[in-house]
């Protein structure tokens, strides 16, 4: 009978931020299956009705276009219900159970939207009280432990109570349209693939840049810092998306099983590397969008005297025949300039220059990701009106796909898009236990340099593009970040 869809931490910052509106984008598009039950799990005490207009009060802080209207929100409120638990008692387990059971439904997905703490107890636990039967799937949000030791022993409990396929580790980056997208183009058409190789590629960088501080993460973030939370899993997700040979077919084993060796390829890191590719900063007080906005040192659950990071920017390799010596450039950082995440794909120059072009003019991929999804490819042209003169002159032109211009209402978000993959089963676009590990095992050398190392990170005004040293690293190959070129 339909699905049952638990969300653990169901009162929380993501559950109303994200999968709430997320889950009633499907509604309204007529995705979700039928016959489904939400149930929300926290802390609070609060009836079905209570927690419902609590949802509904919250959309009025949701982008506009995903508020329902009062009577959507009065059908969709139907799927909603609430149970109140202390997820530390095994008691508490068995209500849930015996809600469940009652009903029987043909799938259960348990959705953990908690601290990453509670992940081993809440998967200790749904075991304990027979709710790990085959129709059960459960739903990790990153990060999943905070270096290799702790993510490999959350993997051995989640090996212990449920079988990998039961498993869905989120990214909710693999859901975005662009994303899926890069997958369609490398591999649904015969234009690039004979490009995509170290011969025509001369470099690519990738960039997750927020405008934004830590609002109120400031106590996770202290804890956490960008390397663990942008670098360790989106970021790497995106070089693999990028780097990965054609999988045998698609489904989900195929694709991560490319995505594998694309980790087990990168180039590994001593403490010469380390010290000379890899740049770690802190934002300062500083002026974004033309408003003053305080440093990290000063935001609210952050540590006056902290060394976390809020910035970094790395050069690594992939390691194999198609890849070999073309350089990767990975740059994440809250309260930069813009809030922008792109992928850009480098070609290298014409071996001999005919025309006259532009410093460096050589042709790009953009696989735009955020705040707009689309891709850009730019090429050279010459132009309708041509001075007088003996040599030709070429300049930039674009070709350019806007998925929201061509896609329009069709568009599905990246938490819609993957909460429907998991009620169906479909785990193409979550992480397998052996490549989280590896991506840990690439980044655990990295965290232990930063341990022993006394100089903290570099400081950088916000409002900037992070520390002067990011750009120093990528002009040693002779190249620069797209928002200087």
């Amino acid at each position: 009978m339909g699905f049952d869809l638990v969300l653990f931490g169901g009162t929380g910052d993501l559950a109303w931020r994200k999968l709430m509106p997320a889950l009633f984008q499907a509604f309204r598009h007529g995705t979700l299956p039928a016959g489904g039950r939400i149930i929300a799990v926290a802390r609070d005490t609060l009836s079905d009705e209570q927690y419902r207009r609590l949802m509904y009060e919250r959309f009025d802080k949701v982008e506009l276009a995903k508020r329902p209207t009062p009577d959507e929100f009065a059908r969709f409120a139907q799927l909603l219900h609430y149970l109140r638990m202390d997820l530390s008692q095994p008691q508490d387990y068995a209500q849930l159970a015996a809600l469940l059971q009652a009903r029987q439904a043909d799938t259960v997905v348990m959705y953990l939207a908690t601290a990453p703490s509670l992940f081993t107890t809440v998967c200790e636990q749904i075991a304990a009280a027979g709710l790990n039967g085959p129709a059960t799937r459960v739903v990790l949000e990153k990060p999943l432990g905070h270096d290799l030791a702790s993510n490999q022993a959350i993997n051995a409990t989640l090996r212990r109570v449920l079988r990998e396929e039961q498993v869905f580790r989120i990214d909710h980056y693999l859901g975005k349209p662009s994303v899926q997208n890069l997958f369609a183009m490398r591999f649904g058409n015969a234009l690039f693939e004979p490009l995509w190789r170290r011969e025509t590629i001369a470099n690519i960088e990738i960039t997750i840049a927020e405008d934004l501080g830590v609002e109120t993460r400031g106590a996770f973030y202290d804890q956490t810092g960008a390397l663990r939370d942008m670098i360790q899993n989106h970021a790497l997700q995106l070089l693999c998306a990028i780097g990965m040979e054609p999988p045998i077919n698609a489904s989900a084993n195929a694709i991560r099983d490319e995505k594998l060796k694309v980790l087990q390829s990168l180039k590994p890191w001593d403490e010469a590397s380390i010290g000379q590719n890899v740049i770690r900063g802190q934002y300062t007080a500083g002026m974004v969008h033309g408003q003053p906005v305080p440093g990290y040192r000063e935001e609210k659950g952050v540590a006056p005297d902290s060394n976390t990071e809020t910035f970094v920017a790395l050069r690594t390799e992939i390691m194999n025949w198609r890849w070999a010596g073309v350089p990767f450039y990975l740059r994440t950082g809250k309260r930069l300039a813009e809030r922008s995440a792109q992928i850009m794909v480098h070609f290298r120059p014409v071996p001999h220059h005919i025309f006259k072009t532009p410093a460096d003019a050589a042709n790009r991929l953009v696989i735009h990701l955020q705040p707009q999804d689309g891709l850009d490819l730019r090429l050279l042209a010459q132009g309708a009106t041509q001075a007088q003169s003996v040599e030709t002159i070429l300049t930039p032109v674009s070709l350019n796909l806007d998925f929201t211009q061509r896609f329009g209402a069709e568009r599905v978000g990246a938490y819609e898009r993957l909460l429907l993959d998991v009620i169906a089963g479909r785990l193409n676009l979550f992480v397998r236990s052996d490549e989280q590990e590896e991506a840990w095992r690439w980044v655990e050398p990295i965290l232990e340099h930063w341990r022993r190392d006394p100089t903290g990170p570099r400081p950088y005004a916000a409002g900037t593009w992070g520390p002067s040293a990011a750009s120093a690293m990528i002009a040693r190959d002779g190249f620069c970040w797209s928002e200087e070129v």
